[in-house]
């Protein structure tokens, strides 16, 4: 509640709401927030269990007071208001328990304050401008993303060729091993597997943006988003099958154009027969990322979205990557002819290990993550460097080698070399 502030945001929420129990706190603390030349409608009855209640649905306000008289537990409860509470809200409470270990505890929780009942002006005006005081002073760090931003779509071109894996390993590398802020969208609705793979709780924040795009902005995106890491965030869900999703795309379009105002990096795993019929969703990605795989089905599909993306997403460079790729001979089509077929080279080709994959699933975490030094990972980390010097419009081969150096791809290689 009392998280780092963004200060473009201030602007967008209530200066102040109060929730408390009873009448005479009510009369006590409207004559203090007229003094803020603030509305005195925002102090509203009702106490904890009426913020939560309210905070959910609506936008938190900057300061919050709440009164935790009727609750039973509030030190555990308080974690009930941080689930709905956002980020940067400063929160104050007020009660009638006199005990130091509740007020550590509470304030361990991140309120920035506890006061007892009944209230003394003065010590709440003190309190409230200290609050004011926190909100309003800067924070140079947290400005506009120093790096480029760097916009991907990733597409399967067929069902089951592993799209979702590629996007989830991304997504960690550039976070991990690049340090940039990073969007993973997964826009599989239904059965999506981006949540699963990093073992989250996809959350319903998907559906919420589908249901009421006029809320998508920062706010929401902070609520919504799940985090997989410190810089690492993934929004999906899992709708039920039953309840199919009516859109006609522009909350998804909302939704990415908000990730790339807010990450440096945004990831979207996009089916393909969302792109097809909607394609704005890619009308402003750098890069378009084709997976596919060495089969007959999947060459003559990528041959039509390749056709299709110069068409419809002329400012996208188009990658191709061959996933999933059997040694020599055991493939349904050899690599030589899949390329011959599609007239253009694949662009990075991941050898299977079906050992990593397995592990992976068994632990919910990207191959990215567990197979640091296996000849799958190399290809998605050169991948990577790839697509972080373009968005920076690095073209030189020397700024490319810088990117590589930091992810030490010699040592893989050549590690990649000895296994061999």
């Amino acid at each position: 509640m009392n998280a780092p502030w963004k200060p473009a945001m201030l602007t967008i929420r209530d200066p102040f709401l109060a929730f408390v129990s009873d009448d005479w706190t009510v009369e006590a603390i409207r004559p203090l927030v007229a003094e803020q030349g603030w509305s005195v409608d925002k102090v509203m009855k009702g106490g904890l269990s009426a913020a939560i209640q309210s905070l959910s649905v609506l936008a938190s306000p900057q300061i919050l007071l709440v009164d935790l008289t009727d609750t039973d537990d509030p030190a555990s409860e308080i974690g009930n208001l941080a689930e709905v509470c956002e980020p940067g809200t400063i929160v104050i409470a007020v009660g009638s328990v006199n005990d130091v270990r509740l007020y550590r505890s509470l304030i361990a929780s991140g309120l920035h304050d506890y006061l007892l009942k009944p209230i003394n002006a003065d010590q709440l005006r003190e309190t409230i401008a200290q609050a004011r005081t926190i909100l309003h002073a800067p924070r140079a760090m947290e400005m506009a993303p120093e790096k480029a931003t760097c916009s991907v779509a990733v597409v399967g071109v067929r069902g089951g060729v592993g799209a979702s894996t590629v996007a989830t390993s991304l997504g960690w590398l550039m976070a991990e091993r690049l340090d940039r802020t990073t969007a993973l969208l997964d826009l599989d609705v239904h059965f999506g597997t981006a949540a699963l793979a990093l073992d989250l709780e996809p959350g319903r924040g998907l559906v919420d943006a589908i249901d009421n795009p006029s809320r998508i902005d920062g706010l929401f995106l902070e609520r919504a988003m799940v985090k997989a890491s410190e810089k690492l965030a993934i929004l999906s869900a899992e709708a039920p099958i039953s309840a199919p999703i009516l859109t006609d795309g522009q909350a998804f379009a909302q939704l990415q154009d908000e990730m790339r105002l807010n990450f440096e990096t945004t990831i979207v795993d996009l089916p393909r027969g969302m792109m097809i019929q909607q394609p704005m969703l890619v009308g402003s990605a750098q890069t378009i990322l084709l997976v596919t795989e060495l089969t007959l089905a999947a060459a003559r599909d990528t041959i039509r979205l390749l056709s299709w993306a110069k068409t419809h997403a002329p400012q996208a460079t188009v990658l191709t990557i061959a996933n999933r790729v059997q040694p020599p001979g055991q493939c349904e089509i050899a690599q030589s002819d899949f390329e011959g077929s599609i007239e253009r080279p694949i662009d990075f080709v991941m050898p299977y290990d079906p050992k990593l994959v397995v592990q992976a699933a068994k632990v919910g975490k990207p191959i990215a993550e567990l197979g640091r030094t296996s000849r799958t990972i190399a290809p998605l980390i050169e991948l990577t460097q790839r697509l972080c010097a373009s968005a920076e419009g690095i073209v030189d081969m020397s700024a490319k080698r810088g990117l590589l150096d930091r992810f030490d791809l010699k040592s893989l290689l050549g590690k990649r070399a000895r296994a061999d």
